[in-house]
């Protein structure tokens, strides 16, 4: 259905409190033709395991961008609890006098919140309001509990990108918006029942009425992947079998699943036998490049030639997609990224019109670098914009030292002409951390760590 002329009307959303499966009906805005992407979702079943609890409405105003760059609007999106101040905070800065520590902003929460084994996979957005600006990151985390070993995805925010409140519950549960806000499904014929992901938020917004978001993520099951050629030991997490999921919510902390075509709820399935991605789908990072085209940027491990690679995917309403094929794949032999690429984020940059992608490049070794390609229209002709990454893993007694991947780009307009470029962080024992590191000005060819508060 074309997006210039369809009229669609979400009304019923099929919600699951933990305990029953009874239906609850959700009145959600009707989608004019005037929407920046219609909905086109009217009859697909939405659903959710963690709660009966209505959605609550969004204080997004209309207007706001969906793309990837930073949001600017008078009225800042996703309102902000003052019970953030009593939500446990990170205050990397205090130890940031160390050289372990340079560039760690988001660490392990404490040994008995949801997140306190591991964390990873941020996808942050930065709102500008007329005084103030706010701060979202969507990541995921693992708790160190032996009977609850599958990973969820939380919310955390900040006023600065540095300094960031998190919950150590459920945001049901503790009544706070910043916490674990998606689990796992719980149905056994689901793509995500062991671990879920985030890949991206898009905003889908109406200049009639409030915001939608939609965010999709990896959703992994207990199939492992079966390849000979496949590195097991140095990437375990792309072992499993993935597949891309949608889940959408009006106020970012309570999310609604979205099922897909395939039988498993997925968005997409993985390829046919002697296809680059018949493995996994991986890390389905959206971009919108006008109201009727959207692109998703994934990753998939190409059996054939050895190593992972970046495809492209497009769609007109964001639910159905259509394969394009794969536009990066492993590097040179004995460069960074020889493996090759995964854990793509693709950014339009508005000064010029061009696409950034920051990578995750895997080496020979498995060791694992961030590198950068461009590309002018985002769909081909994707280089690599140097030999080497633009982040490595830092010197021995770092706490990323053992890798830096899963990175978040994010411009930086207004006063500072830079970016920033959020990561995940692998040290010693598998010890993982979110990282920050910035540009020197715009020259986005390396970037330097967080080192703490300039006096």
């Amino acid at each position: 259905m074309d997006a210039a002329t369809a009229t669609a009307t979400i009304k019923t959303i099929q919600a699951f409190s933990p305990s029953s499966t009874i239906r609850k009906i959700v009145a959600l805005p009707t989608i004019r033709p005037q929407t920046t992407l219609s909905l086109v979702t009217a009859n697909r079943s939405f659903h959710t395991k963690q709660t009966s609890r209505s959605f609550t409405r969004c204080s997004t105003k209309p207007g706001i961008d969906s793309n990837n760059a930073t949001n600017t609007n008078k009225s800042l999106s996703l309102e902000s609890s003052s019970k953030a101040q009593h939500l446990t905070t990170t205050t990397p800065n205090q130890t940031l006098t160390s050289t372990w520590s340079t560039g760690l902003v988001f660490d392990l929460g404490h040994n008995t919140s949801w997140d306190g084994s591991e964390i990873g996979s941020p996808v942050v957005k930065r709102f500008v309001g007329d005084n103030e600006e706010r701060w979202y990151m969507w990541y995921h985390g693992r708790s160190s509990n032996p009977n609850n070993s599958s990973d969820g995805i939380g919310l955390a925010v900040s006023s600065n990108g540095i300094r960031w409140a998190r919950g150590a519950e459920h945001v049901m549960s503790c009544g706070d918006d910043e916490g674990l806000v998606m689990n796992c499904s719980d149905n056994w014929w689901a793509f995500d029942t062991q671990s879920i992901r985030p890949s991206e938020m898009v905003i889908m917004s109406s200049p009639m009425y409030s915001a939608v978001y939609w965010l999709y993520y990896t959703g992994y099951s207990s199939e492992k992947v079966g390849s000979p050629n496949f590195p097991f030991g140095q990437c375990s997490v792309d072992s499993f079998k993935s597949l891309p999921g949608l889940a959408c919510s009006q106020d970012g902390r309570n999310w609604a699943r979205i099922e897909g075509d395939y039988h498993s709820g997925a968005l997409l399935d993985v390829g046919s036998k002697n296809e680059w991605d018949s493995l996994f789908i991986a890390k389905p990072q959206v971009v919108m490049h006008g109201g009727d085209d959207l692109r998703m940027y994934y990753h998939s491990f190409d059996a054939e030639n050895g190593h992972f690679g970046v495809g492209i995917a497009r769609s007109r309403d964001g639910i159905r997609w259509v394969k394009l094929g794969k536009i990066m794949g492993g590097g040179a032999k004995g460069s960074f990224d020889e493996l090759g690429v995964k854990n793509a984020c693709v950014v339009r940059n508005r000064k010029d019109g061009n696409y950034l992608m920051a990578y995750e490049g895997v080496s020979a070794d498995g060791m694992r670098s961030i590198g950068l390609a461009m590309s002018p229209d985002g769909l081909k002709e994707w280089m690599r914009v140097q030999d080497g990454p633009v982040l490595s893993p830092s010197e021995e007694d770092g706490w990323d030292n053992k890798g830096v991947g899963s990175p978040s780009l994010v411009p930086m307009e207004g006063n500072a002409d830079e970016w920033r470029l959020y990561y995940v962080g692998f040290g010693e024992e598998g010890r993982t951390g979110i990282g920050m590191a910035f540009s020197e000005g715009s020259n986005v060819r390396s970037f330097r760590r967080w080192a703490g508060f300039q006096s």
